[in-house]
């Protein structure tokens, strides 16, 4: 059996793994199907919708939809509350921000590392 040697993942400032790269993936494996990426769009643009106005919006199953929402509530993206039977959810624009901030910090470590 041949074992195959990791290499520590280094971010820009050298010390491993951080709290920083923890939330990056977080946030990108929540954003890494192309529905989710839609439903954060959706959300940002209109504020606030019920899962039968998203799911009214995708070409997907209501059940899948509601997958999605879930997976991207986990991971801070989105909010839900309660209206009576239904969910209305919106978009955490804050949490969209400080990822997108993330994502421009990895792509300026280009060179630094050198």
């Amino acid at each position: 059996m041949t074992t195959t040697k990791r290499l520590p993942l280094l971010p820009a400032r050298g010390r491993g793994i951080g709290k920083d790269d923890e939330e990056l993936a977080r946030g990108a494996k929540a954003l890494g199907h192309p529905a989710r990426v839609a439903i954060v769009r959706l959300l940002l643009a209109r504020g606030e919708c019920v899962c039968g106005g998203i799911v009214d919006r995708l070409p997907l199953a209501q059940a899948t939809v509601s997958q999605h929402l879930k997976v991207l509530k986990e991971a801070g993206l989105i909010e839900g509350e309660i209206d009576g039977p239904r969910v209305c959810y919106c978009a955490n624009p804050e949490a969209v921000k400080r990822l997108s901030g993330l994502i421009d910090a990895l792509v300026e470590t280009k060179g630094r590392n050198k």
